[in-house]
């Protein structure tokens, strides 16, 4: 019989811990499955945020487009300009808020189906 010449090192427990910790570090690791309620609250913000999102960036291009208004009147003196450009701008700031509700209401029928189901799954 041939005996071969290998050398072998155990580790110790420490070091054979630390190669499991590097070693889960590079290991695919399974794909987590999100549960309902998370699932559940993610939609419902998801809603909220998109409306207040549009409703902010109307609302902010609004109010500077009014200030530009306001400049035009009081510090250039062109109040041809200034006046149709300031009514824009409060047009934008009064219908921010409407858009708001709007996009609301619209994602909310949107994602109804999908949140009637995973209430229904958590209800039962």
């Amino acid at each position: 019989m041939e005996q071969q010449d290998t050398f072998r090192y155990t580790y110790s427990a420490k070091e054979q811990e630390e190669v499991k910790r590097l070693r889960e570090k590079y290991a695919p690791q399974p794909v987590a499955v999100e549960d309902k309620l998370a699932a559940l609250r993610r939609l419902d913000e998801g809603v909220t945020q998109k409306a207040m999102a549009f409703s902010l960036t109307l609302g902010i291009i609004g109010t500077l487009i009014m200030g530009t208004g306001m400049c035009c009147v009081l510090v250039w003196s062109q109040m041809l300009i200034g006046i149709p450009v300031g009514l824009l701008g409060i047009l934008g700031v009064v219908l921010a808020y409407p858009l708001y509700n709007r996009i609301l209401k619209t994602e909310r029928a949107r994602i109804a189906p999908e949140v009637l189901r995973l209430t229904d799954e958590l209800l039962k």
